[in-house]
């Protein structure tokens, strides 16, 4: 397959670097990031997004490896709690897509991230899960209006290299090894699939 220009958004991240590392072997790639990397982004603000495809230019890959959302009890959780997540890990990759359809070559794709939480939520995460969700079922409606840009979402368990720092919250979970949750990206970025959310588990 001939190489292609990827830009990766997160690509410094604790999942987003394996991803890169593995794409440079093949390809051009161009790390996005709020505070690190070649350009500089936050995607919870369209116009950020914006400025960084004006800069970046005709890619054939985007890649999004970051977002956030607030963890906590849900009746810890204000309104303004649920938006953290609605902006960022939500609409900023809504918002990836809306805008960067308009820069990827004909044939190119688009790789969201959301996370086990989708179909086997726990305590405290009540805010990702529901993004999460949302993200999966948009990857899927998209899908059916999109011809020229594939769109698919990879959605790992608790992967290996967080392990440590989440296991507390995954009480019985099995560390998914980093190799098989890169693979994931590889399968939307170099393959042909299109609408698809890519589970990765242990």
């Amino acid at each position: 397959m001939p190489d292609m220009k990827v830009l990766i958004i997160g690509g410094n991240g604790t999942i987003g670097k394996k991803v890169t590392v593995r794409l440079k072997e093949k390809h051009e790639v161009i790390v996005g990031g709020r505070s690190s990397g070649d350009v500089r982004v936050d995607i919870s603000d369209v116009d950020s997004i914006q400025d960084m495809f004006s800069e970046v230019g005709e890619v054939d890959a985007i890649v999004n490896v970051s977002g956030e959302a607030k963890w906590d009890k849900f009746e810890n959780l204000s309104e303004e709690d649920f938006y953290i997540g609605i902006r960022s890990k939500l609409m900023g990759q809504v918002n990836l897509v809306r805008i960067g359809k308009d820069y990827i070559s004909e044939g190119g794709s688009i790789t969201l991230t959301t996370g086990i939480l989708a179909d086997d939520p726990v305590d405290m995460t009540t805010s990702a899960a529901m993004v999460n969700g949302a993200i999966h079922s948009f990857v899927k409606a998209v899908a059916l209006e999109l011809n020229n840009v594939r769109v698919n979402a990879v959605s790992a368990g608790l992967v290996e290299d967080a392990y440590e720092k989440y296991k507390d919250y995954f009480p019985g979970y099995d560390a998914v090894g980093m190799d098989k949750v890169v693979n994931g990206y590889i399968k939307s970025v170099e393959g042909k699939i299109h609408g698809q959310i890519i589970r990765v588990n242990a």
